[in-house]
């Protein structure tokens, strides 16, 4: 099959069409991206193919040794808890900005929401459809106290975030139930004021998540 991409700059239509395949886990850990499966899959040239994974890898989405073809990046669990461990110190000091002046983002209890709705895409199979709006709930917290070189930080770990949150739903590590109520309580701190109770709850939410990915890691070794 060739697929079709919108020719706006077809190698950032290209390595975009490539992100989207590695968050929904139609390219799982392991995967080998080469220049001539892309140039063949997308009906590009070399050079194109080869322009959007370098892009990608710059990006840490995917890696590549030295005279070897790029693969989608096996997490080890180290990188997992230092991904998880720098999430928590960046969306702490947001929730703490947050509960002094009582706040709920109007745009993380959007989120939170379609977190519920993707429960119907889940129960269908499709457990990747909560990855999305359970980045943008996380990421509205951090946007919401408008500093934009936080938001830099943030962005800079956004697609290892993905990544790691990819696997977490791709393995069903964590029902979305849970998710979504998790995310309420912490809404619900905010609201209150209570800093400390709305940081403990993310510290539990996270940490679980990242101790189940490394605990399946682990396992499939």
């Amino acid at each position: 099959m060739v697929r079709t991409i919108a020719a706006v700059s077809v190698v950032d239509a290209l390595a975009d069409d490539l992100r989207r395949r590695l968050f929904s886990g139609d390219l799982p850990s392991g995967s080998p991206v080469t220049e001539a499966l892309l140039a063949e899959d997308y009906n590009v040239s070399r050079s194109t193919s080869k322009a959007a994974i370098e892009k990608l890898t710059t990006e840490g989405l995917l890696e590549r040794g030295a005279h070897k073809s790029a693969r989608v990046p096996v997490l080890s669990i180290e990188d997992v808890r230092d991904i998880y461990r720098t999430r928590l110190r960046l969306e702490s000091s947001a929730l703490r900005e947050l509960a002094a002046e009582h706040r709920v983002p109007a745009s993380a209890a959007a989120a939170n929401e379609r977190v519920r709705q993707a429960g119907a895409a889940i129960a269908a199979g499709g457990s990747i459809a909560a990855v999305e709006p359970d980045m943008q709930f996380h990421a509205s917290l951090v946007e919401a106290i408008g500093s934009p070189r936080v938001e830099r930080m943030y962005r800079s770990l956004v697609d290892e975030v993905r990544l790691c949150m990819a696997q977490v739903q791709g393995r069903s590590l964590l029902g979305v139930e849970q998710i979504a109520a998790e995310h309420q309580e912490i809404l619900e701190h905010l609201e209150a004021g209570d800093a400390e109770a709305a940081v403990a709850c993310l510290d539990s939410h996270l940490g679980r998540a990242r101790e189940r990915l490394a605990e399946a890691i682990r396992a499939s070794r």
